[in-house]
């Protein structure tokens, strides 16, 4: 059996007397998609954020290559190779386009010069389908392109585990096609992603596996199929309409 490239045990983050995470435990395998869905305030970002040291843990190990990291800055673990999106968008707005990623590559990516890093964030750009807007200042684009350089940020880190975190929200169903693609692309190149999204149709068409969170506890993690018509996650999360409605596409 292979070994997780990442493991969580009896994770938990409490923030004063308020319980975030509590005994979050779950392992990914190497080049694994899988889905983490819940509702709003369940703990989904926060758990990110513990994962890659935005926050520390309360109690619990955190393993990346059964090495426990539970400690590291978020510095530690891009340059380990566990890179992640942010929900909002914040590229530097004067720096153009390639130099928002160079500095991924520079100070997550391990980059050996400025040199290196600019030609790390070059295949970066050129993987997303951002080449060609490389000299614009990054304030002058879109939100569907400010999404890609959100990605090629993270991929010019060359991440082992990529967290993507809502990198759908705000797109037309035009843009989201085009990043479902890009995401496709990424998991088939060998990188470990675990995607954080709120439209089913999209973490479905993605994930075999999905993991449910429900007021920071993980409520349920198996084969998509099977978490779909769990009742429980239909309780907490998907409603009875929406498991209704999946169950007729299945039987058509």
């Amino acid at each position: 059996m292979t070994e997780p490239i990442l493991k969580l045990e009896g994770v938990c983050k409490n923030f004063g007397g308020l319980k975030a995470l509590t005994d979050v435990s779950f392992a990914l395998a190497p080049g694994e998609v899988v889905g983490l869905i819940g509702p709003n305030g369940a703990g989904k970002t926060t758990l990110v954020n513990v994962v890659t040291g935005k926050l520390p843990a309360s109690t619990g190990r955190i393993l990346f290559e059964g090495k426990d990291v539970a400690a590291q800055k978020p510095h530690e673990a891009a340059r380990r190779g566990l890179a992640r999106t942010f929900q909002i968008v914040q590229p530097f707005p004067q720096m153009t386009v390639i130099e928002n990623v160079t500095a991924g590559a520079l100070f997550g990516g391990g980059a050996a010069s400025v040199g290196d890093a600019r030609d790390m964030a070059r295949k970066s750009l050129d993987f997303v389908g951002l080449a060609p807007l490389a000299d614009r200042p990054a304030a002058q684009l879109a939100l569907a392109a400010r999404k890609r350089l959100e990605l090629a940020k993270s991929l010019a880190m060359q991440p082992k585990v990529l967290m993507l975190d809502e990198v759908n929200a705000g797109l037309n169903s035009s843009e989201i096609d085009g990043a479902l693609a890009l995401i496709r692309k990424i998991a088939e190149s060998g990188v470990t992603v675990l995607i954080i999204e709120h439209l089913m149709k999209v973490v479905l068409s993605l994930s075999k596996r999905l993991l449910v969170l429900h007021h920071g506890q993980m409520i349920a993690d198996g084969p998509a199929k099977e978490i779909v018509a769990d009742e429980r996650v239909i309780e907490a999360y998907l409603g009875q309409k929406y498991a209704a409605r999946l169950k007729e596409l299945h039987h058509a």
